[in-house]
């Protein structure tokens, strides 16, 4: 009897890791037509359904896994993160570097992943082109207001402690560069995906970003007095 229970436990454990796994593999596989969908189409012209056949699943599958069609573009962005988000990650991830070397090195490994992993550039893409944001309480505007506001947050952090330690004059207006930096950083990654021809993002994106901050050091209407 007891060997009896134990093999039934056993069985149902491989049954229930078993169905997890194929839950997983179908929301990846639903992410994945996700983006090829949304890239192809645009996320307005997109429905569940269209989704659905390209991933040979169900509507009801989707419906699973997300609420609509917000939470699975929120999801798809979260599986990607968007640019800056992906800074501030691996600017935490070397908090013994000082904080303006913390910033470049998160902002040249979010540049480099959308340069050369296919996958972000592909999100990315629809995010800058192919996203139509029209309804202030659309939870696909909601998402993106939400990491842009924390990416701007997390930039003036870095200035103020680069200010602090004498990396970056102390009278800096740090609101101000941080506006700066966040536009430049965004109009460059909005225009090489526009146009990947028109110059060498991955390649110039160093030298951009250091004149960007020879700017923050040196410009006087940058100065809070």
């Amino acid at each position: 009897m007891y060997f009896a229970v134990r093999c039934t436990i056993f069985i149902q454990a491989i049954m229930s890791r078993s169905t997890k796994e194929e839950a997983l593999e179908t929301r990846s596989r639903i992410l994945d037509a996700a983006e090829n969908v949304f890239h192809a189409h645009g996320v307005t012209r997109t429905s569940l359904a269209d989704v659905a056949t390209a991933a040979n699943v169900t509507r009801g599958a989707i419906y699973w896994h997300f609420k609509n069609k917000g939470d699975l573009f929120n999801a798809m962005c979260e599986r990607a993160h968007l640019p800056l988000e992906a800074m501030v990650l691996q600017s935490a991830d070397h908090p013994d570097r000082e904080p303006l070397d913390q910033l470049r090195a998160g902002i040249l490994f979010a540049i480099n992943d959308i340069v050369h992993n296919p996958q972000t550039r592909r999100v990315f893409e629809v995010i800058f082109h192919k996203c139509e944001l029209v309804d202030v309480d659309d939870p696909i505007r909601v998402r993106q207001h939400e990491g842009f506001n924390d990416c701007m947050h997390n930039i003036e952090r870095l200035l103020i402690l680069a200010c602090a330690q004498g990396q970056l004059p102390a009278t800096l207006d740090t609101q101000l560069a941080t506006v700066s930096l966040h536009a430049m950083l965004e109009g460059l990654i909005n225009n090489w995906l526009f146009a990947p021809q028109s110059f060498d993002l991955g390649g110039q994106s160093g030298r951009l970003l250091d004149a960007c901050f020879d700017m923050l050091r040196c410009a006087e209407s940058l100065r809070t007095t």
